[in-house]
């Protein structure tokens, strides 16, 4: 080699020949010839280059053993690549392990730092073995939804190994009987043992595949292992070049982290970034540690994270439900073939039976996509007890079985769990289940707060008889009866946003007084009134909320209320029965806002139109969506702040109000048509006046 021509790095590849160049680049300031020469496979071909090169490069990187194998060029020993570095001691030689290994696991904390959770419970895949042993290392810490193709990483061979001295011991020894064998012998004996756990392995990680979240592998290995089915999934590999990039675009991968920096108008592997590094240092060709970190930064090199058809981001949840009476049976077989035949007293064996059985998952839904571009899909999982049994039982006994809920859920791979119906009211509101839960848990009560009142408010536009101005808030009064509770004190506060006079009502008086201070502090235009009891001011109001939990006792007297006054009810259990409703069918009572998901949502039936969901799942949705894997609403104490906030995200993310729910299902443009009739009716012949509303904002 010239003492005047660039120094050359050699890269002598047992892959193939297909990508092989010869370019001049600038490594930290200096130039540079780099070299691929490909040997489709060829172990003596790979080893006579290393020696025959040596003479005029400055370093040589050895690369492609497990690429040539994965795509069919190689059957032989992966030490092969050991005999390729050991073929010259004249000038470094490298496979670029110690650079590969910083890397990857600089890529997976990269992304899970500026993405939080986003590897969290992933289903994962990893084709090829050991190559990837850093990546899968750094995984586990924040999945344990791993599948190999290798059937010694299936076992957790390496991490056995290293928990126990004695079998590491014993296993060094086999080693080194083993590579006292010549290569003839080797090759058959290694195929005869693992070939039977190599065919079960791929097999299996071949169905986890279809279903998985992330998929590491090099492009070789996913070629070689047949992966067609890559759309929605996340690849860890190395690299990759444009072409590749764009082909694994065509198949629907949603993200490729390239662990291998590209700084170069061609793609090159590690070794020969390390090879670079070497040529780089003093004389000596060794690369110290401190070397290695000082010139990853002065090259500002970084792992790359490619969005092949634009960003995207898949989120996972999961969600709970369980039959709310016994005619949910009809949902599923084989309860519902018995549901038919069977009487009464056999249904209610059944009943009692159906709580024990272990949950199941009743729904996969998918579908879901927010106008920002995030995507989410999630489980629904049942647990069999009704509300009476639920409420029959202890509630030791439903923490139990949510918590195998929740463990399905981490199988799954979802990264939150929301709470639905009963399971969210049951003892402590979820405070147990979410310390205990392998993953966070929220029981949706913000936004079902947030929703039931977002149905009031259009409630009261759809029936058009209380006042309200061009903005859509209210002129007339409004009532929140329970207003020093968790509930009620934040749809206290919402209401003082959008209403002329509130009425605060609540026995615990000097809470009821606290509240209406804080209230007139945030709102100094808000006139707003307390009372211990509803009964003398029920007539007069347009608008009222009822968040006591009252469990049957008589909250208030609905016969006293006004004809065509709105009620809505957000107290778990609900403070009006369908009893009392049936009594004043001119009065509108609103049991829960449904919320509209954005997308074309697939999800089986769960008793609301298509893309509908209830509040509660909604709210679980909603912080997937925004990437928000945490223990949003817990307890019995909901938080003003987070009303809003959830609120907020759900506009965000495309959700819309769906329906207004009653005790007896979805209200139809019928059914209030018909309160509205008989609302103005009663008022005529009561002698009540019709206020012409000022206006009305569009809905949604």
């Amino acid at each position: 080699m010239s003492r005047t021509a660039d120094p050359l790095i050699v890269n002598v590849s047992l892959a193939g020949r297909d990508r092989d160049y010869d370019e001049t680049v600038t490594f930290l300031g200096r130039r540079f010839r780099i070299r691929r020469i490909g040997t489709d496979g060829d172990v003596a071909a790979a080893e006579e280059l290393v020696r025959t090169t040596a003479p005029e490069a400055a370093a040589i990187a050895v690369s492609g053993v497990r690429e040539a194998k994965a795509s069919g060029m190689y059957d032989g020993d992966l030490a092969a690549i050991e005999r390729v570095t050991r073929a010259t001691d004249a000038v470094p030689v490298t496979d670029g392990r110690a650079l590969l290994g910083v890397l990857q696991e600089w890529a997976v904390r990269r992304v899970q730092t500026e993405m939080p959770g986003y590897f969290d419970n992933a289903r994962t895949v990893v084709l090829g073995g050991a190559n990837h042993e850093p990546t899968v290392r750094i995984l586990r810490e924040y999945t344990a939804n791993l599948e190999f193709a290798d059937p010694l990483l299936r076992v957790d061979l390496p991490g056995k190994l290293d928990a126990n001295p004695l079998l590491a011991l014993a296993a060094d020894v086999g080693r080194v009987s083993w590579n006292l064998l010549p290569d003839l012998v080797q090759s058959p004996l290694q195929s005869q043992v693992l070939a039977p756990g190599q065919a079960v392995s791929h097999a299996l990680a071949r169905r986890a595949a279809r279903d998985c979240d992330v998929v590491v592998a090099t492009y070789e290995e996913l070629t070689g292992f047949g992966l067609e089915d890559l759309a929605g999934k996340t690849l860890i590999t190395m690299s990759i070049s444009e072409e590749r990039l764009a082909e694994l675009g065509d198949r629907g991968v949603d993200m490729v982290i390239d662990v291998t920096p590209q700084p170069f108008a061609v793609t090159v592997s590690a070794a020969v970034l390390e090879a670079l590094m070497l040529a780089t240092v003093h004389a000596s060709g060794r690369l110290t540690t401190d070397d290695l970190l000082e010139m990853i930064v002065a090259a500002d090199f970084e792992p790359r994270v490619l969005y092949p058809n634009g960003f995207k981001r898949k989120s996972r949840f999961a969600f709970v439900i369980h039959p709310l009476s016994q005619q949910y049976f009809n949902k599923v077989e084989p309860l519902r073939t018995l549901s038919k035949v069977a009487p009464g007293v056999v249904m209610d064996a059944v009943e009692k039976a159906v709580a024990y059985a272990p949950p199941f998952t009743y729904s996969h839904v998918t579908g879901i996509t927010s106008p920002t571009g995030a995507e989410a899909e999630g489980w629904l999982i049942s647990v069999g007890g009704t509300p009476k049994e639920l409420m029959a039982h202890s509630p030791e006994f439903t923490y139990a079985r949510l918590l195998t809920a929740a463990e399905t859920a981490r199988k799954l791979g979802a990264q939150i769990m929301g709470l639905g119906a009963f399971t969210k009211v049951v003892g402590d509101a979820g405070v147990t289940v979410a310390k205990k839960a392998p993953l966070p848990v929220t029981t949706g009560n913000s936004y079902s707060a947030a929703g039931a009142l977002w149905a009031a408010h259009e409630a009261l536009l759809q029936l058009g008889l209380a006042p309200v101005d061009d903005e859509g808030h209210l002129k007339g009064k409004a009532m929140v009866v329970g207003a020093t509770g968790a509930i009620g004190s934040v749809c206290a506060r919402l209401l003082a946003l959008a209403s002329a006079e509130l009425w605060l009502v609540s026995p615990e008086s000097a809470k009821l007084l606290a509240l209406k201070q804080d209230i007139e502090r945030e709102h100094p235009h808000a006139v707003v009134h307390v009372a211990a009891t509803p009964d003398d001011h029920l007539p007069a109001m347009d608008l009222i909320v009822t968040a006591t939990s009252g469990a049957g006792k008589r909250v208030l007297d609905i016969m006293a209320v006004k004809p065509g006054c709105v009620i809505t009810d957000v107290a778990r259990p609900l403070d009006l029965s369908a009893e009392d409703v049936a009594r004043r069918p001119d009065v509108l009572v609103v049991e829960s806002g449904e919320i509209e998901l954005p997308g074309d949502v697939r999800m089986k039936n769960i008793g609301l139109p298509k893309n509908v969901a209830y509040a509660c799942l909604a709210e679980t949705v909603v912080l997937a969506l925004e990437g928000r894997y945490e223990t949003f609403t817990v307890g019995r104490n909901i938080e003003w702040a987070k009303v809003k906030e959830i609120y907020k995200l759900g506009l965000k993310h495309g959700m819309r109000l769906a329906t207004i729910s009653g005790v007896n299902g979805v209200y139809s443009a019928e059914d209030i048509a018909g309160i509205r009739e008989r609302a103005l009716a009663a008022r005529a012949a009561t002698g009540h006046d019709v206020p012409a509303p000022a206006g009305r904002r569009a809905r949604g």
